[in-house]
């Protein structure tokens, strides 16, 4: 039977603290070892020290009055409190002097260093333990005198063990502190994390239920939920205008397509019946094909829009002078303005390189001229279109198309540039709706913006381009 995991284990934070617990164990662990070797090596080489410069002495001794004189020193200085280790033996391992009563086998039998640690028993230890039972541990210096006696000066390990006992006992106690703090800590992290996720989850839970207006809650302690929560609540708004959006053009699209698509099949019947005169046939067939040339454009329209609002554009931006852009529209509007009584006008000063896409920036401008020629004609007894290219302070390119036509009212001035929207309601006027939301796009795409502001009379659309799409001329 498999045991359930808690579910504040499964979260991050919790998994985060237990892994960082086990990392700071190791490394702690690491640390307080190769310190405590660390302190029980200059321990043991304080002890060398001594007990040679102690052997040094103790031969000199021999040196000046032979055997008796070193025998009276090592019963002299063992019984000092805290004394070393002395023993003097024959060569065939009697003990004939010192303060040690028995030997682990072996120790005398090698001058020099003992390779290692040895068991060995003082006099006036225990009465319950025997010599075949030494109880304490010790290094020494083993000498051969000259007289083939042997000379052992030692010190005891209780010192460095108790020392090494003092560090184990801390890192037991520190770890088990460690244990209980980081358990109190992760507790406290990961029912935070998992209420703070909980709340995220039943929010996002409401909003995949339909709720487009919730949002995630923020508790104001800017921390990464927070930011988290903010960022996806910005990203909520967005969807939930687009989604409004997307109805809305939804409905325009059912609204204003119908009518085109009426006439288009109306013009297919009157072919139809007329197909006995050729005249009337070929009338009705090319109303036809202009209807359907209105509705490819209208669509090609909103694909547009909906790519270049998507970031989306198969053309890449280039140096393009927006001098020439704005002569180029000029020239070509020019014919339909002059027929329609409306002065068409170009004011602009000099060149003005900036990096954008030439296609989507005429378009965007075509529109617009276009907008304003169709809407001032008829409008006053002098009805002018000006196209203006400055430049700004402190960066940027203002393009600007003033008319001095009937304008568009200050509440609805953000409403047209929505996708379908036409303040003539009666539909006179050719058009989709579709100029100033595509030049909306247009701009959006090129991180610039678009403005509309009255004139008394008449309107102004502001193409403002920003201090980071101009070009280096020299570069």
């Amino acid at each position: 039977m498999r045991l359930a995991v808690p579910a504040i284990m499964k979260t991050t934070a919790a998994r985060l603290s237990a892994l960082f617990l086990i990392l700071f164990a190791l490394c702690a662990t690491v640390l307080v070892f190769y310190m405590s070797s660390l302190s029980v090596r200059m321990l043991t080489s304080q002890t060398q020290e001594t007990v040679a410069a102690e052997a040094q002495s103790l031969a000199r001794a021999y040196q000046r009055g032979g055997l008796p004189s070193l025998v009276r020193f090592v019963g002299t200085r063992s019984r000092q409190p805290g004394a070393n280790l002395y023993l003097i033996a024959e060569p065939s391992g009697r003990i004939l002097a010192g303060n040690v009563e028995s030997l682990e086998p072996g120790v005398l039998e090698i001058d020099g260093w003992t390779s290692r640690p040895f068991a060995y028993r003082r006099y006036g230890d225990a009465s319950g333990e025997t010599a075949s039972a030494p109880s304490h541990r010790a290094v020494a210096l083993v000498l051969r005198l000259p007289n083939q006696m042997i000379l052992l000066v030692g010190r005891d390990l209780g010192e460095p063990e108790i020392v090494r006992d003092i560090v184990n006992r801390s890192l037991i106690l520190a770890f088990g502190m460690m244990g209980v703090g980081a358990l109190l800590i992760w507790l406290f992290v990961g029912r935070r994390a998992l209420k703070r996720i909980d709340s995220v989850s039943e929010a996002s839970q409401r909003i995949m239920g339909g709720d487009l207006t919730g949002r995630l809650p923020v508790t104001g302690a800017g921390d990464e939920f927070d930011r988290l929560s903010e960022n996806l609540n910005v990203m909520l708004t967005r969807i939930a205008k687009l989604n409004d959006g997307l109805k809305q053009v939804s409905d325009n699209i059912a609204h204003d397509l119908k009518t085109p698509l009426t006439r288009l099949r109306n013009r297919a019947e009157a072919a139809l019946a007329s197909a006995d005169d050729p005249a009337t046939y070929r009338a009705a067939l090319e109303a036809a094909i202009s209807e359907s040339d209105q509705l490819i454009r209208t669509f090609n329209a909103i694909l547009m829009i909906s790519r270049l609002e998507a970031g989306y554009s198969a053309e890449q931006t280039s140096s393009v002078d927006l001098a020439a852009i704005v002569a180029g529209v000029v020239e070509l509007y020019e014919p339909v303005a002059e027929e329609l009584g409306v002065v068409l006008e170009a004011a602009v000063e000099g060149e003005a390189q900036v990096s954008a896409n030439r296609e989507l920036v005429a378009q965007a401008l075509s529109n617009i001229v276009d907008n304003a020629i169709k809407y001032s004609a008829g409008h006053g007894d002098a009805p002018r279109v000006v196209v203006s290219l400055t430049r700004r302070s402190p960066g940027g390119y203002l393009l600007e198309v003033a008319d001095n036509g009937p304008g568009v009212p200050d509440d609805d001035r953000e409403r047209v540039t929505e996708r379908f929207v036409r303040l003539e309601q009666s539909r006179t006027q050719p058009g989709s709706g579709l100029g100033l939301s595509l030049a909306k796009a247009v701009m959006e795409f090129h991180r610039g913006r678009l403005e509309l502001s009255g004139r008394n009379p008449g309107l102004s659309v502001q193409m403002i381009f920003p201090e980071d799409s101009l070009k280096d001329e020299q570069g």
